[in-house]
């Protein structure tokens, strides 16, 4: 069984667990009793994402751990559940004469500070209320705000956009990425809105030149919007938005790729 299979866990399974280590691993009244509120967490979760507790797989627990460390949760209480997490599943797989589960090597929150930070939803939410829509520059940078968090691309591919790549009809766009192949973006009908009012009320005052085909466009002569460029306007409403940290593209994008794991893709 590969650690990305799902296990046959039923709540069967948590309440064995939960009788194992009280009578077997003689665990204190407190440590099993939250071990118990944790594997209750885990089901709720399971539930709160319409699935049966059963069937949860290994993206789904990486998943898990994100909410337990965006929860409030202190890190010692996330990483006690991380570990409550890790030796339930390993349970299961022995009883099942199984080899690997789905939390093996689960990290702790310890180990998972190394990773890409990420906004939470109310963040990402925050941070695209900044701009001033009712100007050409607030237009552009809310439609170029709202491009990077509905399609994750990178920044390069991002200000390298042309308005002939862009198909609005039918929501996607298309951009040149890395070893210079073509991709077909999913836009989203969010995105391709604010773009839409983009092009229409933001950009032509921007544009200088009448032949420029650059999407994004900086205010300065209305040449194409720099790579660093972008960095600091992302900055400038980072700190408006009261978001901690350096706000940087990657940790916009790597939002995008979170919370489209947590919404189950």
């Amino acid at each position: 069984m590969k650690a990305t299979a799902c296990c046959a866990v039923t709540m069967d399974s948590i309440d064995d667990y939960i009788v194992y280590l009280r009578d077997v691993r003689r665990m204190s009244s407190n440590t099993v009793e939250s071990y118990a509120r944790d594997l209750a967490g885990l089901a709720a979760f399971a539930e709160s994402r319409g699935l049966p507790v059963d069937t949860l797989q290994r993206p789904d627990l990486e998943a898990f751990v994100r909410h337990l460390m965006s929860s409030g949760l202190s890190p010692r209480s996330v990483a006690r559940a991380v570990a409550c997490v890790r030796g339930f599943y390993r349970f299961v797989a022995v009883e099942r004469k199984q080899d690997e589960s789905p939390a093996d090597d689960l990290r702790p929150p310890r180990a998972w500070a190394a990773l890409p930070r990420f906004l939470s939803l109310e963040e990402v939410d925050r941070l695209l209320a900044q701009p001033d829509a009712a100007t050409p520059r607030g237009l552009r940078d809310k439609a170029l705000i709202e491009v990077l968090y509905a399609t994750g691309l990178r920044v390069t591919e991002l200000t390298s956009l042309r308005a002939g790549d862009l198909n609005l009809e039918d929501g996607y766009l298309t951009c040149i990425g890395k070893g210079d192949k073509q991709r077909l973006v999913p836009l989203g009908k969010e995105a391709a809105d604010w773009v839409r009012r983009y092009i229409r009320d933001g950009r032509p005052t921007l544009v200088r030149k009448a032949s420029s085909t650059w999407l994004f466009v900086n205010a300065r002569d209305g040449g194409p919007l720099s790579r660093v460029g972008f960095w600091k306007v992302l900055k400038e409403y980072g700190v408006k938005a009261g978001i901690p940290g350096d706000l940087s593209p990657h940790v916009l994008r790597h939002s995008f790729a979170t919370h489209l794991l947590d919404r189950g893709a």
